[in-house]
């Protein structure tokens, strides 16, 4: 074996090396820092104007989502347009401590006449009212949501 083969040889040992090592910090940077969350959200000037329904109506609508039981009791998150994630990820806008819930657990969005919850093929499942949902749930005013130990509950 020649010496410049051997030289090539060491250099690419190196530079698998620096690889691993890169990907290695990327990891670990990850998991101590989380994921980055952008808001796409536009100016007021972009969005279209909201047609407000009738007074009566809109008091019955839930306006926040409250954790009733488990480590986060006593934790009230506001209902917003763009909806709520809740799981164990840091991206997500309730950020739950239990120990059955999945990264990505469950979606909260709004829909045309109420409040809608998909189960995000999480391990454990979810509950609402005692029964185990999956994708477009509806959610009334007072609907208890367990995941794991943890009880939601909407409210207005």
């Amino acid at each position: 074996m020649g010496e410049l083969t051997l030289n090539l040889v060491r250099l690419g040992v190196i530079v698998l090396l620096w690889a691993f090592v890169f990907s290695v910090v990327g990891v670990l940077r990850g998991d101590l820092y989380g994921t980055r969350v952008l808001s796409r959200s536009g100016g007021a000037a972009t969005r279209p104007r909201e047609v407000r329904p009738e007074r009566r109506r809109r008091r019955e609508v839930p306006t926040h989502l409250v954790v009733t039981e488990g480590r986060l009791r006593g934790t009230s998150v506001p209902l917003h347009e763009g909806g709520l994630l809740i799981g164990r990820n840091p991206e997500c806008t309730l950020v739950l401590t239990d120990d059955y819930a999945s990264g990505r657990h469950l979606r909260i969005y709004p829909g045309a006449d109420a409040w809608y919850a998909d189960d995000l093929g999480s391990t454990n499942g979810t509950l609402v009212n005692g029964q185990k949902i999956g994708e477009g749930a509806r959610l009334d005013p007072g609907a208890q949501i367990r995941i794991g130990q943890t009880v939601l509950e909407l409210r207005r």
